[in-house]
């Protein structure tokens, strides 16, 4: 594995996944052509997913006269809240600071193991839990609609929860999946064939 803090070596394009406190840092060298470094600025523009008030910009420097790079150091990453973002590039003419949006994208931050108290389940895991919990509770009481006073609630039926519980579940075994294939470990639908 390469030295991720070296610029030499810094992976070429977004991260996908980046761990909150953790330094990143990545390359973009097929911009240079089109917008060379003297004449533009690029900038990332990232927000969560469901929108919020924080924004995250990383602003790209030039890198032996070949590349964008750019870095988040640990200090700045500590503050990104845990999810899913998505993020535009933004190139900016230094003549006129006229702008545009030339790619587009979307990574994950995920917690960082080392602070106390923190779930490292992923979202669909943490629904899966709640979803079969809720069924476990549904037996006692099973009441879809009631009311308080004039306000009228309703609760998901049983067929709602185990549709939402089956898809959760889907969803983490394709991550479970993901997780061996990354670690380059059998993921039980390899099917073996032996020749006589």
């Amino acid at each position: 594995m390469a030295n991720l803090f070296d610029p030499a070596t810094a992976p070429e394009g977004e991260p996908e996944k980046v761990t909150v406190g953790d330094f990143i840092q990545w390359k973009r060298s097929d911009l240079v052509s089109d917008y060379p470094l003297d004449d533009y600025t690029a900038t990332y523009v990232a927000r969560i997913t469901a929108g919020g008030s924080t924004e995250i910009q990383v602003t790209g420097t030039a890198y032996n006269s070949s590349a964008y790079l750019f870095s988040v150091s640990s200090t700045e990453s500590v503050d990104f809240v845990a999810g899913y973002y998505h993020w535009q590039l933004e190139m900016v003419r230094n003549s006129d600071s006229e702008r545009i949006v030339v790619d587009t994208g979307a990574f994950s931050a995920v917690p960082d193991l080392d602070v106390n108290g923190v779930d490292p389940r992923t979202h669909a895991e943490i629904m899966l839990d709640k979803i079969e919990s809720l069924l476990q509770g549904k037996a006692d009481s099973d009441v879809e609609e009631y009311s308080i006073g004039n306000r009228s609630l309703t609760k998901l039926s049983i067929k709602d929860l185990m549709f939402w519980r089956d898809r959760y579940k889907a969803e983490v075994a394709k991550e479970k999946k993901q997780l061996l294939v990354k670690q380059g470990k059998a993921t039980g639908s390899t099917v073996l064939v032996r020749f006589q």
